[in-house]
């Protein structure tokens, strides 16, 4: 089945840009960026930036990250996924990142959600000016499936601390 990401959420304002790799199929479904009940990203966002717990609706969620100077994408436009695994993901067409980052020349980190994630950016764009000249940081996934250092939700709150020292 072949799968498409969704727009940038981006403004004048943001200086830092997380990249996910693709939505999975409940994100895909709801048309919202970490849409997965159980995706510890919004949680992870709010804990760091205002000490709650996220908004209910989704444009205020946006809105919240905006606030923050945080934009959010996906590195890959379109790819072949059955599932909502990023192990199952093939024939990836890139997002055009670049193009992105030369009309919002004020972003000044990206940080990518999960190992997916910074592999397609490095292997499209790593080479290009607009990401060899910016800070790049690669995140453990917001998803909420164990891994060996990663067991759940604290784990990945303390690593993805870091949020708080590039916006």
């Amino acid at each position: 089945m072949i799968v498409h990401s969704f727009p940038p959420v981006i403004d004048e304002h943001s200086k830092l840009l997380i990249l996910g790799s693709m939505p999975g199929i409940v994100s895909l479904r709801a048309h919202q960026y970490y849409g997965h009940p159980r995706n510890y990203f919004w949680p992870i966002l709010y804990e760091l930036f205002g000490g709650r717990t996220p908004d209910e609706e989704y444009d205020l969620r946006l809105a919240f990250a905006l606030e923050h100077r945080i934009a959010l994408w996906d590195s890959i436009a379109a790819c072949e996924r059955e599932g909502s695994l990023d192990a199952a993901i093939k024939d990836v067409v890139p997002n055009e990142i670049p193009a992105l980052l030369r009309r919002f020349p004020q972003v000044e980190t990206i940080v990518c959600n999960g190992n997916k994630s910074f592999a397609e950016l490095k292997k499209h764009h790593g080479h290009t000016p607009e990401i060899h000249n910016r800070t790049i940081r690669k995140l453990p996934s917001t998803s909420p499936v164990p891994t060996a250092q990663y067991r759940g939700f604290q784990d990945r709150l303390e690593v993805w601390k870091v949020l708080k020292t590039l916006v």
